[in-house]
């Protein structure tokens, strides 16, 4: 059938204004006013923009840490000096810990991140630096091979946590602190599976444990069983032969779980 005269005008005009409004697209995405760049750069700040950016990092670091091995997350100061014994003992744990197979997570800062991150990089394992953007940062250490950098903390914290199958905790201050409360709660709630949680360094944390002891677990706010959460050591051979065995439970945990889930089926 043939169309109308009028139909194929219309037709074409439709068209035409098609292609008018796509060429006006083109023309907004990049036109760049004085008017426009103002707009953006406070876009930039605005809580909308934030959420893009923080959903940007949290993909960065899935991507770059989806196909690692077992990995072990080891805070401690950044203060801690070369020629200091637990400089030595960090990359002592961190070396036996990486010929074993494991991976090593840090903060990749200086101090005790660096002793281990050298530990790791001198048994030719995985090093991770998860670092953060801070003024007063000192940057990623020279012994990292997989360096990341992240703005916001709590997408830091994921990192260190998600990808851990334990965590030693080495002398240090108030982010040590953070972490191996947040380590423990997340444990606690079942928000992260069961896995060790070793204090290094009895001398140093001894007080601590005490305190929570005879004071939190005292006026009953936590339960007996949370202490069993955390191991103190101060042998770094000791330190691998806990997280195996957090491995193999682990494993046997998961091997119940899928033959559970086999028979319900």
């Amino acid at each position: 059938m043939t169309k109308a005269p009028h139909e194929s005008a219309d037709r074409i005009e439709r068209a035409r204004r098609s292609a008018r409004r796509r060429a006006n697209d083109d023309r907004q995405l990049l036109r760049w006013t004085d008017e426009d760049r103002d707009a953006a750069a406070a876009f930039t700040h605005a809580d909308q923009w934030r959420v893009l950016r923080i959903l940007g990092e949290f993909v960065e670091g899935f991507d770059a840490l989806a196909e690692m091995g077992p990995a072990i997350t080891v805070f401690g100061s950044a203060r801690t000096a070369e020629d200091a014994p637990m400089y030595g003992k960090a990359r002592e744990t961190s070396h036996l810990l990486a010929e074993t197979g494991f991976a090593i997570i840090t903060g990749g800062g200086p101090g005790t991140m660096e002793a281990s991150n050298r530990g790791a990089s001198d048994a030719g394992g995985e090093s991770v630096g998860v670092g953060i953007d801070l003024p007063f940062e000192q940057g990623t250490n020279a012994y990292v091979t997989l360096p990341l950098e992240f703005r916001y903390f709590f997408v830091r914290k994921t990192m260190f946590a998600k990808y851990a199958c334990g965590f030693v905790f080495f002398p240090g201050g108030f982010g040590t602190l953070d972490e191996l409360f947040e380590a423990l709660t997340l444990i606690q709630t079942g928000k992260l599976d069961a896995m060790p949680v070793v204090l290094f360094g009895s001398d140093y944390w001894e007080g601590l444990i005490d305190w929570i002891t005879h004071t939190v677990l005292g006026e009953a706010n936590i339960s007996p069983g949370d202490l069993d959460l955390m191991t103190i050591t101060d042998d770094p051979r000791e330190v691998v032969d806990i997280m195996l065995a957090g491995m193999r439970q682990r494993n046997a945990d998961e091997g119940e779980n899928r033959s559970d889930r086999v028979q319900t089926d």
